[in-house]
């Protein structure tokens, strides 16, 4: 038997090794996300910084790119962890998946090397396969798009074919027709019309229904199977609220799309369905995470991974408040209409990511560890857990200081830029000089580079956790029982 504070890769099943190469890849991308964050937000306190080296459009590019595609890869490690323990049978096609880990990285690393590399140009039929289509959020090349929905397919032909093999509980159901959506949905961006409201259009649709919707209901299914996991919930209990989430998917996400629509040239009505439908979808989640506290202190359980449940809790919330609450108040149209394209998006942009996306995936990387070092002790009195903690503690501080500085920013220029200047370009650079908008993109450089640090630590901890623990790792009944 392996010592407990190994790293030994015995300890997993087929699906969770290639789910700890996922994991490596999206903590790497997770840090150049934040390196490029950090550059672009020195270039508005310092104007001439890199100029001619990297442009601001590229390095905004790259660490929009960095965050979706780091969280897509987090995403797939997440479902492989889970995939054979749900199905209760060995992972279908495991080579093929390896392979296209390979391939699916290699493509990521050349993609970035030509946003680099080929930063301005002229814009041709060529240009969009081969080094942007100039979308925003979406502007990989064209093979790279192909490339991103025959990984995906792949991807999914290993969950089916594992589950067909198996069993298929409630939370695979969930997910595999999740899958296709997450698939599907991104061809939508694969083709242009000469109509610009039409394009917006379908634009639009990859942008919420493959960032904000399909991905919500694949955090249903990681936060279900990571609050069995780590607090021993009941899988009825996790499943209703799963079952709700996709309810309120199909209810209130399919037509909270319409917030997007405002302004692109759609009809009117989009104002009021799109307003009132589009904060509705995280509710399920924050009730799941509630109903299984209850639950856990009802039955006297206590949770496994303590850092994996702080991250559980984190994420329940920042999901509601920075996808749902924020979100509500800043898409409302009557405010939307002043803030729309200032820095208050931006604001509730990294709220929502951060908050919906980010902390749910760092949780899975703890789970991932807990078994990875043997199953080993991960709560109460855990050797070295100051690391954990504090670098929750900056991430999170960090996070909300780089929101508030850009929400100060944001009202700045939605007063002086569009209600009191009517959004001319006269308003827009007086908005860029008053000092509500420099000061919020000082406090944003502050807390950027205190997440900066937060993250480092996070790096510090993932190697470490666990590597001077002995104990194993106690069950929930045990614990249960220790509590009567």
């Amino acid at each position: 038997m392996t010592a407990l504070r190994a790293l030994d890769s015995a300890n997993l099943n087929g699906g969770q090794k290639l789910a700890v190469k996922y994991f490596t890849v999206a903590l790497a991308l997770l840090g150049v996300q934040i390196t490029f964050g950090l550059l672009a937000a020195v270039q508005f306190v310092m104007p001439d910084f890199l100029f001619g080296v990297v442009d601001f459009s590229i390095k905004r590019m790259v660490h929009i790119n960095a965050m979706i595609v780091w969280m897509v890869f987090g995403f797939i490690g997440s479902v492989y962890w889970m995939l054979e323990e749900e199905a209760g049978a060995p992972t279908v096609g495991l080579k093929l998946g390896n392979i296209i880990f390979y391939v699916f990285t290699a493509a990521v690393l050349v993609v970035v090397a030509v946003y680099l590399l080929v930063q301005t140009g002229p814009g041709e039929i060529e240009t969009q396969w081969f080094i942007t289509e100039g979308r925003e959020y979406t502007e990989a090349p064209r093979w790279a798009d192909i490339g991103i929905v025959v990984c995906l397919l792949t991807f999914f032909y290993n969950v089916a074919a594992t589950f067909s093999k198996g069993k298929v509980t409630g939370i695979g159901g969930v997910l595999l027709l999740d899958l296709v959506a997450l698939a599907g949905i991104y061809t939508l961006g694969m083709f242009y019309t000469t109509n610009l409201t039409m394009d917006q259009y379908w634009w639009w649709w990859v942008i919420h229904m493959w960032v904000e919707a399909t991905w919500e209901v694949m955090v249903g299914c990681m936060m279900a199977y990571g609050l069995m996991k780590v607090l021993g919930t009941s899988r009825k209990i996790v499943t209703t609220w799963l079952y709700l989430e996709v309810f309120m998917m199909f209810g209130s996400g399919i037509l909270g799309i319409g917030h997007h629509y405002f302004w692109i040239g759609t009809p009117q009505y989009w104002l009021s369905i799109g307003g009132f439908f589009s904060a509705l979808e995280p509710l399920p989640l924050v009730a799941m995470v509630v109903h299984a506290v209850y639950d856990a202190g009802v039955h006297k359980s206590r949770n496994n991974n303590h850092p994996a449940m702080g991250w559980l809790i984190a994420h329940a919330f920042g999901n509601f408040f920075g996808a749902g609450v924020f979100g509500f108040i800043h898409t409302l149209p009557q405010i939307n209409l002043y803030t729309h394209g200032t820095q208050w998006s931006a604001s509730h942009g990294h709220f929502a990511f951060y908050g919906a996306y980010a902390t749910i995936i760092i949780a899975f990387f703890y789970i991932a560890l807990q078994k990875w070092r043997g199953d080993v002790w991960m709560s109460g009195n855990l050797f070295g857990g100051w690391k954990w903690k504090w670098s929750m503690v900056l991430l999170n501080v960090g996070m909300l200081g780089m929101i508030m500085g850009m929400l100060v920013a944001g009202f700045a220029q939605s007063q002086i830029e569009r209600a009191i200047g009517g959004a001319t370009w006269t308003a827009f650079f007086a908005a860029q000089e008053h000092p509500w908008f420099v000061q919020g993109m000082h406090w944003r450089l502050a807390f950027g580079t205190m997440f900066a640090a937060g993250y480092a630590l996070l790096v510090w901890d993932l190697l470490t956790i666990g590597k001077r623990e002995t104990r194993p790792v106690q069950s929930h009944d045990d614990a249960a029982l220790e509590a009567k």
